[in-house]
């Protein structure tokens, strides 16, 4: 735990140094089309289930929190014309390198959730809450394309929940089972070609599953060469049908 966090502190400080050219820049444009605070306050469940303020990178217009929906599809209209910039290349989750420094997050673990998507975890899934949220991780890599998956849907929560959630979850179990700095590192490395090329990202994600000996499903879900169907979240023997 002493190593994790060392490498928390280390990375979060100097991507923040790193990056402060850039976000300064895309905090001006997302001010100026609007006039309006730049970032987002976004309450998240963490560990043990403690809830935290996580800071992002402002990619909606203002109040958009009010319509009720959590979940956004790419064709989003909440969605202002930076954001879809933003969202794009992932530069709205560079903000929360500042949770990771204050510690209320990791830079690899399980994505943190909203609370009403908690409410609804099954009794294995409350062991992800065990662990720091984090930036990234398996599921943030494979499922980049969220926007595009629940885009057209009438209702992105509950698609989410069905298609999404029930594999999300298990590579979070997953990854807290594997987890240790080598695959980390690993895994930061791929969320950043994944910008590049998911493509090749994904070809690695599989390689680094199949070596850990995960199942047959997990490896075949990260090929993403197939639409994804409503499934069952891990420890629940029933499709959500409402959220």
């Amino acid at each position: 735990m002493f190593i994790k966090r060392l490498f928390d502190i280390t990375v979060s400080f100097l991507g923040l140094l790193l990056l402060s050219p850039l976000l300064v820049v895309i905090l001006f444009l997302v001010w100026w089309q609007d006039k309006h605070s730049p970032f987002y306050i976004a309450p998240r469940v963490g560990r043990n289930h403690k809830m935290f303020n996580m800071v992002k990178i402002r990619s909606m217009i203002i109040n958009a929190d009010k319509s009720g929906v959590d979940s956004t599809s790419a064709n989003d209209k909440r969605i202002t014309p930076v954001g879809h910039f933003v969202r794009k290349y992932k530069v709205d989750e560079f903000m929360q390198l500042w949770n990771v420094l204050l510690g209320h997050m990791s830079i690899v673990g399980p994505r943190p959730q909203v609370e009403r998507d908690v409410q609804i975890y099954t009794e294995e899934e409350h062991n992800i809450l065990k662990v720091k949220p984090g930036i990234t991780d398996f599921s943030s890599i494979i499922f980049s394309d969220e926007g595009d998956i629940l885009s057209d849907k009438e209702d992105p929560d509950l698609a989410y929940n069905q298609l999404i959630r029930p594999w999300k979850s298990r590579y979070c179990l997953f990854y807290i089972k594997n987890q240790n700095l080598l695959l980390d590192i690993e895994l930061i490395r791929l969320t950043i070609l994944a910008i590049i090329s998911k493509k090749n990202a994904l070809r690695k994600i599989v390689k680094i599953l199949t070596s850990l000996n995960a199942d047959i499903e997990l490896i075949n879900i990260a090929k993403r060469d197939k639409p994804l169907i409503p499934s069952k979240p891990p420890g629940s023997n029933k499709i959500i049908t409402k959220r």
